[in-house]
């Protein structure tokens, strides 16, 4: 914040250019870049100047919760997912060379052109009388960005221990599901929860991105579209579900954070101490 203010204070009105064309640093107009006291302001004001208006900051507390409650689906979703393929890629190594380049394939494909169509082929299953709706399809669009980094980092991760302590567990007979549990699961903590974090960002930007994909009202996703139409009147309006969508990231990282202090004796020096 402190960064921003000075760059608005010294910072020339139309932005520093690379030639005639390539704006490399942002306007300094009100318009453009408005201070952030009065981005923290707009969460004290109505939403609306009807009676009983909420604030702006209940609006995105409401909202906020509603994506995180989405995230969250998404990222336990996805880490079933992601965990279940790092031991498949792990336990055969044809398994790895044939699923991980589509696992790294499957990030290039642009969400917001994804997002319409998991809710078109969604609202088309039919799971034990289960009805498909607008959530499970932001829930999906969260795990498909979150299940990536888990997949990766617990790959890696399993894969981390010694070659000697491996041998060791070969030389006692010990199968691979036994070293599984008590050599290379305790081994990937210090690389799995490094990624779980990662997952977690990511499933509340898949969820922000496919609620504006899909158009589901309640999150906060619709309510950057909505508080945007209000930038060229108000233009530090449409920074509070901006914030919202940053505190989110930030409880979703830090709750991951909490599995870490459980995990501790392991997050260092792995299944050998």
């Amino acid at each position: 914040m402190a960064v921003w203010d000075l760059y608005k204070a010294f910072g020339p009105e139309e932005g520093v250019r690379l030639g005639e064309r390539t704006l490399i640093l942002p306007r300094t107009t009100d318009l453009a870049m408005p201070h952030s006291w009065e981005m923290v302001q707009r969460f004290g004001e109505p939403v609306t100047s009807l009676a009983g208006s909420p604030t702006a900051f209940e609006a995105v507390w409401d909202a906020g919760l509603f994506s995180l409650g989405l995230a969250t689906r998404g990222w336990v979703i996805g880490v079933v997912i992601g965990l279940l393929l790092a031991l498949v890629m792990c336990r055969f190594r044809i398994a790895e060379s044939a699923i991980l380049p589509w696992v790294v394939l499957s990030q290039t494909v642009p969400l917001i052109a994804i997002a319409p169509l998991v809710r078109r082929w969604g609202s088309q299953i039919d799971l034990f009388g289960h009805v498909w709706t607008s959530e499970d399809s932001v829930a999906v669009i969260a795990a498909y960005l979150a299940f990536f980094p888990v997949a990766v980092g617990a790959l890696r991760g399993l894969k981390s221990p010694a070659r000697t302590h491996l041998d060791l567990m070969h030389a006692y007979g010990v199968g691979w599901w036994r070293t599984l549990l008590v050599l290379r699961l305790p081994a990937s903590v210090p690389f799995l929860l490094p990624a779980l974090r990662l997952g977690a960002a990511s499933a509340v930007v898949g969820a922000v991105v496919a609620e504006v994909s899909i158009g589901l009202k309640g999150g906060l996703g619709r309510m950057v579209i909505d508080y945007a139409q209000s930038a060229s009147g108000d233009p530090a309006k449409p920074w509070a579900p901006i914030f919202g969508a940053v505190a989110i990231g930030l409880v979703a990282a830090g709750a991951v954070g909490l599995i870490g202090l459980a995990l501790r004796p392991f997050r260092v020096t792995g299944a050998f101490r």
